[in-house]
């Protein structure tokens, strides 16, 4: 039997922290996590096929979910709610995702507000969940008004990124992933283009971890993870989701390259590697056809960091930080360059 090489990430929230696993076949341990919780039965929720859905070693029940932005919405909450409730789910036992970034994060809301809050385990499959959504505990649903405006952190007792389930995506939600991996590399991931996939998510992974436990709630620091952020979710949004997350957030972090070369902030070299390294990871890095820089600018206006005029995590002298009030013709000029 072959021994694979297993990742551990710690996320540092005191009594509050958790592991994260990365490798071939962690999906397995999950018995051993659910054990460790003492939890006596577990709900899990799945929008993988029965083969691909973890069994937590406790009686238990699977309710079947559907991966994508559609479903993000509070009716699915209140219908996993009940689910727990039909169960009899209690404060101490738990609750299981196993999906994409969508699922984890309906759960986790879920999870969060059921009881006022029972434990959850995530089992991110697809890449964009393992390097992003099933870690630091933001849970959110949207709303016809907007992407993720409804939500509570709550943080996972445990997270198991099994680099199996990645053989199953087809090839559009690999990409999707890699926008992520491309913003993680302007904000401190450092140049993953030519490592494994496990490094790679692993990398990811210790970046966030990092940023979560100096600033769990959004004060300060986290606002970096949203590069390429506040874009990207304006065109997931102009485009009705047919750009899918990762990939809008590829083409928002070549604009905030753009944006920040506009503004002074980075010489003409540091935008060009915006482009490089997006398109390096096969993405796309112009805006799709058709969208209205008008609608652009009215949903960035209303993007959750907004709380003065347009902003936007930019890099700079000093690293990337958020930038308020960033003038709009700036914002225009970057646009009409793509």
């Amino acid at each position: 039997m072959t021994v694979h090489h297993i990742e551990r990430v710690e996320v540092d929230l005191g009594d509050r922290s958790y592991p994260v696993l990365v490798g071939p076949g962690v999906r397995h341990r999950l018995p051993a996590e659910v054990a460790r919780l003492g939890a006596r039965r577990a709900v899990v929720v799945s929008a993988r096929p029965p083969e691909w859905t973890p069994d937590p070693g406790v009686p238990h029940r699977v309710v079947p979910a559907r991966d994508g932005e559609h479903d993000k919405t509070l009716a699915t909450v209140a219908a996993l709610c009940r689910e727990f409730a039909d169960f009899g789910l209690t404060r101490a036992d738990v609750v299981v995702s196993c999906g994409g970034g969508t699922t984890t994060d309906v759960v986790g809301l879920a999870a969060g507000l059921y009881h006022r809050g029972v434990a959850v385990i995530h089992l991110p499959t697809s890449l964009l969940a393992q390097v992003d959504a099933s870690v630091g505990g933001k849970t959110a649903v949207n709303l016809p008004e907007g992407k993720n405006l409804v939500g509570v952190y709550w943080q996972p007792r445990a997270v198991l990124c099994d680099t199996e389930h990645l053989s199953t995506l087809p090839e559009v939600e690999r990409r999707n992933g890699y926008g992520e991996i491309a913003r993680a590399h302007f904000i401190g991931a450092g140049d993953l283009r030519d490592r494994p996939v496990a490094a790679q998510i692993t990398a990811c992974v210790a970046l966030k971890a990092r940023v979560v436990a100096a600033d769990e709630r959004d004060a300060g620091l986290r606002h970096i993870l949203n590069y390429g952020h506040t874009l990207g979710h304006a065109l997931e949004r102009a485009t009705d989701f047919r750009l899918r997350h990762g990939e809008a957030v590829g083409v928002g972090t070549v604009f905030a390259g753009r944006l920040a070369g506009r503004l002074g902030r980075i010489p003409a070299a540091r935008v060009d590697e915006h482009r490089e390294v997006v398109a390096g990871y096969g993405l796309d890095t112009t805006l799709p056809a058709g969208v209205d820089h008008d609608e652009l600018l009215a949903l960035m206006r209303r993007d959750k960091k907004s709380t003065s005029g347009l902003s936007f995590v930019l890099d700079g002298p000093a690293g990337p930080e958020l930038v308020a009030d960033v003038p709009e013709d700036a914002v225009r000029a970057a646009l009409a360059g793509m």
